[in-house]
């Protein structure tokens, strides 16, 4: 019952989304996105307290960044050489 409940609340609220904008009607920039990226780039409004890292929390970053290379890609990311003329 609280599945059914649920799945019906989640349509709703879709479907609700989906009635906000008409068709032909394009939609709005994302206002509050762009003024978040605003705010990073300035550094107006950046925390006065500098965040160091300690050695051992530095040595576990590129620790988990080096690792991150021991995986293979697989092979639906790789691409096949393909030439303008599509042949």
């Amino acid at each position: 019952m609280k599945a059914t409940g649920l799945l019906l609340l989640c349509v709703m609220g879709a479907s609700a989304q989906a009635l906000e904008f008409t068709v032909g009607e394009k939609p709005r920039p994302p206002q509050a996105t762009e003024k978040w990226l605003a705010l990073q780039a300035d550094g107006k409004v950046a925390s006065s307290v500098p965040q160091a890292q300690t050695p051992k929390e530095r040595e576990q970053s590129m620790q988990r960044w080096l690792d991150s290379y021991k995986y293979a890609i697989p092979d639906f990311y790789r691409w096949e050489k393909v030439n303008s003329s599509g042949q």
